[in-house]
C-alpha cells in the first residue's frame, strides 16, 4: 500500500499569498517525511483550493491558473485542483476549456447537482460541452484526464479531479492507493468471511498508524485533518489491480454476471472498517489505470453500462473511460444525467471522467504512452440524443429512496 496523495486544502487568496503557500509547502514536506518514516511511500503532494470562480473575477482566471501553478510547483506540489464550476454560475463551465491549457498540472471539475439535491439540467449540458471542447486540446484527448463531472460530491475528497476546499482555514487528507491490500487479502483464502476479515484487519492496521501521524501533524501545524479515503485506488500491474482482486473471489472475468455481487462485497467490507473518513471510501474502477479492467474493456467483458451499474454499489463512478472521438455533446449529456440521478437517488458521491479520443472509433486500441495508464480499447457509447422534457433548463429534484 502507498499513499496516492497528501492533499492539502488551502485558500490561496488573490493576489496569491506566497506566505500561505510557503507554509503549506513546509507542512507538506514535513508530512511526507513523517509518513515515510512510518513506512508509507508517498506518491504525490497536491493542493486543492475553493472553486476558483468564487474568489476571482473572470479577467483574472487565466493569470491565476498560470501563477498558482508556478508557485505551487515551486513549493513541491505536483498538481493543483481549482474546484468545480457551479450551476449558480453557468458561465464558469465555459471557462474550463480555456483554462486547462494555462497549466499542465491544473485540474478542474464541474457540479452536475445542486446543494439542494437537484440535478441541474443546464449544468449537465455544460459539463458535456466541457468534455467535448476539451477533447482536442491535447493528444489522445488527454486534457479530459484533468476534468471530472461531479454528482453529489462534498468538499475535502482527496482524490483528483474531485478535490476542492470550502472556507479559509487550511486542512489536509490522504488518498490511499491500496488495491494491493485487496489482492493480498482475497488471495489463497478459504472463505468470503476470511477474505473480508483479512481486508478489514489490513485496512484498520494501516489506518491506525496513519491517523496517529496525521493527528500529530494537525496539532503541530494547525491544519485540520479531514480523514482518510481508503478507496483502494489501483495502479497498472496485477499486484495493484482491483480487477484482479475481484476476480480472485471467483469471477471468470470482471464484467460478467457476478461482478455486481463481488463489487458489493468489497464495498460492504470497506464500510465495516473503522477509521476517520473523508471522500469516497468505496470501489474505484478506473478502466485505464488498472491492467485487469483495461484488459476486460479490450476483450468486451466490461462496458460503459456495466460500470454505471457497478456505480450503484461502488464509490467513484465512471473514471478514465476511453470513448470514440466523435462522441457528441448530446450523448455525453445522457451519460452524465444517468450518473447524476444515480448519485442523488442513492445519496452517494459519484464522478465521471470521460475521455473522447480524437480520431478513434469504438473497438480501436487506445495507444497511450503514459506510465500510469494500461492500454485498452475504445468503448462503445450506448447513448442517443435525448428529447422532450429531459432537454429542458430546469432543476430536477431526485430524493433519496425512503426505507
Amino acid at each position: 500500500m502507498r499513499i496516492r496523495s497528501i492533499t492539502i486544502f488551502l485558500h490561496p487568496r488573490w493576489p496569491i499569498s506566497e506566505l500561505a503557500l510557503q507554509k503549506a509547502g513546509i507542512f507538506a514536506e514535513h508530512a511526507q517525511k513523517v509518513l515515510k518514516e512510518a513506512g508509507f511511500e508517498v506518491q504525490t503532494v497536491r493542493l486543492a483550493t475553493p472553486p476558483w470562480h468564487t474568489w476571482l473575477i473572470p479577467e483574472d482566471y487565466a493569470q491565476m491558473v498560470t501563477r498558482l501553478g508556478f508557485l505551487a510547483h515551486a513549493e513541491g506540489f505536483e498538481y493543483i485542483a481549482l474546484g468545480p464550476a457551479s450551476p449558480d454560475k453557468l458561465e464558469s463551465y465555459a471557462a474550463i476549456p480555456e483554462l486547462l491549457p494555462q497549466s499542465s498540472n491544473a485540474f478542474f471539475s464541474g457540479h452536475l447537482t445542486t446543494p439542494e439535491g437537484q440535478i441541474s439540467l443546464p449544468a449537465v449540458k455544460a459539463c458535456a460541452e466541457v468534455i467535448h471542447r476539451s477533447a482536442p486540446l491535447e493528444k489522445n484527448g488527454f486534457a479530459n484526464l484533468r476534468f471530472a463531472a461531479l454528482a453529489n460530491v462534498p468538499p475535502w475528497a482527496p482524490f483528483f479531479p474531485a478535490a476542492y476546499h470550502l472556507g479559509k482555514s487550511p486542512a489536509f487528507a490522504l488518498a490511499i492507493e491500496g488495491a494491493n491490500l485487496a489482492v493480498e487479502a482475497f488471495g489463497k483464502t478459504s472463505s468470503l468471511a476470511e477474505a473480508r476479515s483479512r481486508l478489514i484487519e489490513s485496512i484498520q492496521g494501516h489506518a491506525t498508524i496513519l491517523e496517529e501521524k496525521c493527528n500529530t501533524l494537525a496539532t503541530m501545524f494547525q491544519f485540520e485533518f479531514k480523514g482518510l479515503d481508503f478507496t483502494l485506488a489501483p495502479f497498472p500491474g496485477q499486484a495493484a489491480s482491483i480487477g484482479a482482486a475481484l476476480e480472485a473471489l471467483g469471477l471468470p472475468a470482471f464484467g460478467l454476471s457476478g461482478s455486481l455481487a463481488a463489487s458489493a462485497f468489497l464495498t460492504d467490507t470497506l464500510d465495516r472498517a473503522d477509521f476517520k473518513r473523508t471522500g469516497f471510501n468505496g470501489l474505484m474502477l478506473p478502466l485505464l489505470e488498472d491492467s485487469t479492467l483495461a484488459e476486460r474493456g479490450a476483450d468486451g467483458s466490461l462496458t460503459l453500462t456495466d460500470l454505471l451499474l457497478y456505480s450503484s454499489v461502488c464509490g467513484t463512478g465512471l473514471d478514465t473511460l476511453p470513448l470514440p472521438g466523435n462522441t457528441s455533446v448530446e450523448q455525453l449529456k445522457a451519460i452524465l444525467l444517468d450518473l447524476a440521478a444515480l448519485a442523488l437517488r442513492l445519496n452517494k458521491p459519484l464522478t465521471a471522467r470521460l475521455m473522447p479520443i480524437p480520431g478513434k472509433q469504438a473497438g480501436e486500441p487506445t495507444g497511450f504512452d503514459f506510465e500510469y495508464f494500461a492500454n485498452s480499447k475504445v468503448l462503445e457509447v450506448p447513448a442517443r440524443p435525448l428529447s422532450g422534457l429531459l432537454t429542458g433548463d430546469e432543476n430536477l429534484e431526485i430524493k433519496p429512496r425512503q426505507r
